[in-house]
């Protein structure tokens, strides 16, 4: 299996990128990670970054493709966020979103903390994507509102979970690792990219895409005609990972 990959990251109408993202490939396993962070006096830009390089760093060191391993650089990344609030107390309120993926050649595994997606393709369409941890998420976990209606509802940056918390340490893992095809896709993206990209537009951009860089072009024309119908409304960073495996 070949994994091709293509990656944007633009601070859209924002002063200040607060995304990371980054993707390597070891010993016959891959890791792409996406993060958002949160945080004022720039602690957003510090908590993405630092949390993504120190899981990449634990990833290269020892790459293992299974649950403990991934709770592991996980775990790794929130030590940092901790560590670096208690050198630098001006940052104790910084805080960061992080979604995971591993694979090698026939089986992937993920995990998230946060409301930064990915979202499995298969035959072209969605099979199954992340669920946030957010007040909206339950709030159609329970059944009191639609699951399309997360995108707009007015707690819909409220989160439950993020890297950063003390004692608040629970990122959702799958318990094993899912076979894959050739032909599947994965798209890694944080909130200010799925907000104004539909999955019926990701399904329809990845049809009319040969490679990743194409896909991902063709999803920011759709977030560019959103952005461009509401001139007044302030549009977050954005941060995408698009692969195809080949």
């Amino acid at each position: 299996m070949t994994f091709l990959t293509a990656q944007v990251s633009d601070k859209h109408q924002r002063l200040h990128n607060e995304d990371y993202c980054d993707y390597r490939w070891q010993d016959g396993l891959g890791c792409w990670v996406v993060a958002d962070g949160l945080g004022g006096h720039q602690g957003g830009e510090v908590a993405s970054k630092l949390a993504v390089t120190t899981l990449m760093t634990a990833f290269l060191s020892k790459p293992e493709l299974s649950p403990t391993a991934l709770q592991g650089y996980l775990a790794q990344a929130q030590e940092a966020l901790l560590q670096r609030q208690r050198q630098e107390p001006r940052l104790l309120g910084m805080r960061t979103t992080i979604v995971v993926l591993l694979a090698n050649e026939a089986a992937a595994l993920w995990g998230h903390v946060g409301d930064s997606r990915l979202y499995h393709f298969r035959h072209g369409q969605i099979c199954s994507w992340t669920k946030d941890h957010s007040v909206p998420q339950a709030l159609a976990n329970f059944g009191e509102i639609r699951p399309e209606e997360i995108r707009f509802h007015e707690d819909r940056h409220r989160l439950l979970r993020a890297l950063g918390q003390e004692n608040a340490f629970r990122p959702t893992i799958l318990p094993d690792t899912v076979p894959f095809q050739s032909g599947d896709a994965f798209l890694l993206c944080t909130d200010g990219f799925w907000e104004l990209v539909l999955e019926s537009e990701m399904e329809a951009a990845l049809a009319a895409a040969a490679e990743p860089q194409g896909w991902l072009t063709n999803m920011i024309q759709y977030l560019a005609t959103r952005t461009q119908a509401a001139p007044d409304k302030p549009n977050d960073n954005y941060t995408a990972l698009a692969i195809i495996v080949s």
